[in-house]
C-alpha cells in the first residue's frame, strides 16, 4: 500500500490519547515501534519505505497491522462522538 507521509502523520494526529500504547499492547510490540511506523524519528526502522515525493514523500507500507488498528480506533471514536 502507498500513502503520503503527510496522510500517515495525519492519521496519527487524529488518534485519541493513549492510542499508541493501545496499538503497541494489542500487537505486543514496543510503543516506539508504533511511533516510528507513523514517521516519528526513525521511519527507516519501521519496516516502511519512504520515497521522495509530494506531501513529505510516498510511504510504501508492507505490514498493514498498525495502520488497520489505527483506522479501527478512529472508527470507534467516530461512532462514540456520533452518539
Amino acid at each position: 500500500m502507498y500513502i503520503t507521509l503527510e496522510e500517515l502523520r495525519q492519521i496519527k494526529h487524529l488518534l485519541p490519547s493513549g492510542s499508541i500504547k493501545r496499538i503497541a499492547d494489542e500487537l505486543n510490540i514496543d510503543e516506539q515501534a508504533v511511533r516510528n511506523y507513523f514517521g516519528a524519528n526513525h521511519l527507516e526502522n519501521s519496516g516502511n519505505h519512504l520515497q521522495a515525493g509530494p506531501n513529505g514523500g510516498i510511504v510504501q507500507i508492507e505490514n498493514l497491522e498498525i495502520l488497520n488498528l489505527a483506522k479501527k480506533i478512529l472508527d470507534e471514536e467516530n461512532i462514540a462522538h456520533s452518539n
